[in-house]
């Protein structure tokens, strides 16, 4: 059962029949002018929804799917072609009832055929918290009494609101962190010629010549007086020598700096203009 608390939950959806076959989307809700409760649906039928239907709702059901009418699809196929101008006449009503066969001009289901028609200005087709000049401005699901007033509705697709929204793009300009290169320390070996002069020393032979001496004549006659002798020195001489060891120089690692530059993006935006067509704009 759908009641006006559950309106907005109604447009702008899909729209089955009681096979479960799909009609189309929700439009347009109207109420009735006595009892206040939903008794019409519109339904964008057709391969674009450029066709609009009454469809009754009074014994709807709301779904998680969205809305299941208790006729048939090709019955609303073949609905009287009743233009969804903001009111239905009593005559217009009339003849609904008697093509759905809800009781062909007579009082059907507690409603009174001779009231004076259907108003979506009532239901809130533009505005779900509207009805019968009410409003719930403050959202606490009370209304609040206002003056009518006359409401438009979208005609591109289902009634959202009583208001065109103007959008465009806005440039959301950030950074992301990416790889560009990499840096690598890699140690090799080479070799170099390192010349370096270090002192040797040597002995050489120095032959040492006395005379006869009163100190020295007593050594001199220890032997025979011609003889055949031998005498010798051994010779020293320091030769360089070279070793090597390894030992730690310095220590070298990576790291780097964070340089900031500055560079200009663009990009094409879009933005929508509203024009107004066919009425005089006031400021």
């Amino acid at each position: 059962m759908i009641g006006t608390d559950t309106i907005s939950r109604v447009i702008g959806q899909d729209v089955y029949d009681e096979s479960g076959s799909k009609i189309g989307s929700a439009s347009e809700v109207y109420l009735d002018d006595e009892s206040g409760q939903p008794e019409w649906v519109t339904v964008r039928t057709g391969l674009f929804g450029t066709r609009e239907s009454f469809v009754p709702i009074r014994d709807a059901d709301l779904t998680d799917d969205g809305v299941r009418v208790h006729v048939s699809k090709d019955k609303v196929k073949d609905a009287p072609k009743i233009d969804a101008d903001g009111h239905l006449s009593p005559q217009e009503e009339q003849e609904l009832y008697r093509y759905y066969g809800l009781g062909a001009g007579a009082p059907a289901a507690g409603t009174d055929p001779t009231r004076s028609g259907m108003d979506p200005t009532r239901s809130g087709m533009a505005d779900a918290g509207t009805t019968t000049g009410r409003r719930d401005a403050d959202g606490d699901g009370v209304f609040d009494d206002v003056a009518p007033r006359a409401v438009g509705r979208d005609t591109s697709g289902p009634t959202t609101d009583d208001a065109m929204t103007r959008s465009e793009e806005r440039l959301d300009v950030g950074t992301r962190t990416e790889e560009v290169g990499r840096a690598r320390l890699r140690k090799y070996v080479v070799s170099e010629n390192v010349t370096e002069t270090v002192p040797v020393t040597r002995e050489e032979v120095r032959v040492e010549r006395e005379p006869i001496t009163d100190a020295n004549a007593g050594r001199s006659m220890d032997g025979p007086a011609i003889s055949e002798e031998e005498h010798e020195v051994t010779l020293h001489a320091e030769r360089p020598v070279v070793d090597k060891e390894a030992v730690p120089v310095e220590r070298v690692r990576l790291d780097t700096d964070t340089v900031t530059d500055q560079e200009r993006v663009s990009a094409d935006v879009r933005k929508e203009q509203i024009e107004v067509d066919g009425a005089d704009r006031r400021s």
